[in-house]
């Protein structure tokens, strides 16, 4: 499978997830969120840019109890951190967040 964007074919696995992350780009976020129905908003952003932030620093995907803790500590969240990631990307942090971040398909993990 692939993406087609911007003249550009981006490979993507069966789920459609990047086979490479280091294709992605905001474009491509841009199009996949389209594709879910989301438009990105500035609290999407600041998710994606941990998630990628993190992906740079260690070569995976981090796990949804980070991106809980990271919507606590830059929004103020408190305990409903958790509810709002799925507001944010209300089919899934592995589903969503991740595919629109650009990463591949984590394994089995924490979904949050």
């Amino acid at each position: 499978m692939a993406i087609e964007f911007n003249d550009t074919t981006i490979a993507t696995d069966e789920e459609g997830y990047l086979v490479d992350p280091d294709a992605w780009t905001s474009g491509v976020a841009e199009h996949i969120a389209a594709e879910e129905g989301i438009d990105l908003t500035d609290e999407h952003w600041a998710v994606i840019r941990f998630i990628r932030g993190y992906y740079d620093e260690h070569q995976i995907a981090v796990d949804a109890r980070f991106v809980i803790k990271f919507l606590d500590e830059e929004f103020g969240y408190g305990d409903k951190a958790h509810n709002h990631l799925f507001e944010l990307f209300p089919y899934g942090y592995v589903k969503q967040a991740c595919r629109i971040a650009g990463m591949r398909r984590p394994r089995a993990w924490s979904t949050g």
